[in-house]
């Protein structure tokens, strides 16, 4: 288990075993292969054992730490690197990750994120599904709002599941001024998670869909009242954020172009919520809403919030062509506040096989994006595991050392693009623990597992213990 708490508490006895077990063989095992060169005073024989010649034998001392392995525990856990720390020492980026509700309310994922974390994304709770009550069949109810003068009709929000997580994450800050952790604001617009009936007149999937004009309306007043709610002068939540995707995922696969109605022939717009067509596209008919929606954020937005785009598959060639395109035409657009756009950095997602994209692609991706947007950030970064992986212990070894080499050819490919400049200024991985992360399952809204193989493919395990890829990024103990 994961005891960095406990261990501030007994630090000082700690360290003192420590210095008594000179010659004692170390309580991680030897299994880890991150562990070795730690700067313990082991001696060892050339097959890795502990030289008995050198212990202390039948000293009071000895006797009194072999009946009590926890304090042996506790030693090993100290050297445990900090990962925020050394990710910004290191590699000169800030290290986050995603949480959802349920894996806040798991203390040992909790203790993770705090300890080894600088910012924090919400998986799911600022998608529009979830800021209208998850009532994906119909609207929540609607009232009246303001608009550029205008009397407009909207539906209710429920701010309830993203505020839970939000106020965990202020009391933290408070009581720990000098570990604070920022947030990610994800997601103001995309085609998927967003309610078939926003894009319908009386917000009813069974009428007509609005006109472009009146889509506009929606998504000014939508993009307004969000970043108003969490980000505006009167909002506790104000200096919480460091940053907003604006649009995600509005460029098409298959075609390099704007992600259409028909991506998907066999998915119907008249189902609750897409996973791969996009209303916004039918109402708009091209990319409008696009550009629009960054020049509602950058009229909203404080001037020190980041607004981003967002993508995966950003380094497959066909694709990477029509994201480059799309940020050249917000860029073109880009203005003061109420008059233009604006946009701070390429969010590459960094959803990655084993074998691709090789670290040329990622490299090269990198650079050209940065060209036009100037800075870039790894912003949902986890590896699917490899097509021989069957979940079994011996399959297991096998692929934490591929997952090592994969994670530690990104880390290269990050500090490369990184040497004449501060190009990538963050990597944010899309979970904490294996078992709770999206490609253990597969969902029809938002991709997750498309082979049905076992995965595990974050930095801690199932028991909540840093992988041998945790060290990539943490340095060794």
């Amino acid at each position: 288990m994961h005891k960095i708490g406990f261990l501030k508490k007994y630090m000082a006895l700690g360290l003192m075993a420590a210095m008594c077990m000179s010659g004692c063989a170390s309580g991680s095992g030897g299994s880890n292969p991150e562990s070795a060169g730690n700067g313990s005073e082991q001696n060892l024989t050339s097959d890795g054992s502990t030289d008995s010649n050198n212990t202390i034998e039948g000293s009071e001392t000895e006797k009194s730490l072999d009946k009590d392995e926890t304090i042996d525990t506790l030693a090993d856990e100290a050297a445990v690197p900090v990962l925020r720390d050394s990710m910004e020492e290191e590699m000169g980026v800030f290290a986050g990750c995603a949480v959802t509700g349920g894996e806040v309310d798991d203390p040992k994922v909790w203790e993770i994120v705090t300890t080894h974390f600088s910012a924090v994304t919400l998986g799911n709770e600022l998608k529009p599904d979830a800021l209208v009550g998850y009532s994906v069949g119909k609207c929540p109810g609607t009232q009246t709002d303001e608009l550029n003068g205008e009397t407009i009709t909207v539906p209710k929000l429920d701010y309830s599941r993203a505020e839970k997580i939000l106020d965990k994450i202020l009391e933290w800050n408070g009581q720990n001024p000098d570990k604070k952790i920022k947030v990610r604001g994800h997601v103001l617009v995309w085609h998927s998670q967003t309610p078939e009936w926003f894009f319908h007149e009386d917000y009813d999937k069974s009428k007509p869909y609005v006109s472009a004009a009146e889509m506009n309306k929606r998504l000014e007043w939508y993009i307004r009242t969000v970043l108003t709610h969490f980000t505006g002068e009167d909002s506790k939540y104000k200096d919480l954020f460091y940053g907003w995707d604006v649009v995600n995922e509005a460029i098409s696969d298959g075609t390099g172009t704007y992600r259409s109605d028909n991506e998907n022939p066999n998915e119907s717009l008249s189902e609750d919520r897409h996973g791969s067509n996009s209303s916004w596209y039918h109402v708009y008919g091209n990319g409008d809403f696009i550009v629009n929606a960054f020049k509602y954020a950058n009229k909203y937005a404080p001037e020190d919030l980041e607004l981003y785009y967002n993508d995966y598959n950003e380094c497959s060639f066909n694709k990477k062509k029509g994201i480059l395109s799309l940020l050249e035409e917000i860029k073109a657009a880009e203005g003061a506040p109420g008059e233009g756009t604006r946009i701070s950095a390429m969010g590459m997602q960094g959803h990655y096989g084993m074998d691709s994209p090789s670290s040329g692609d990622i490299i090269s991706s990198i650079q050209d994006y940065a060209k036009v947007v100037g800075k870039v950030q790894i912003t949902e970064l986890d590896i699917s595991a490899s097509d021989e992986y069957d979940g079994s212990d011996e399959a297991k070894n096998e692929e934490n050392e591929k997952l090592r080499k994969r994670y530690n050819m990104i880390k290269y490919s990050v500090n490369s693009s990184n040497i004449e400049g501060d190009v990538v200024t963050g990597i944010t991985f899309w979970g904490t623990v294996d078992h709770y992360s999206w490609l253990q399952s597969r969902s029809n809204v938002g991709g997750g597992n498309t082979t049905g193989l076992p995965q595990m493919p974050l930095l801690f395990d199932e028991n909540y213990e840093p992988k041998p890829c945790f060290y990539v990024f943490a340095g060794k103990k």
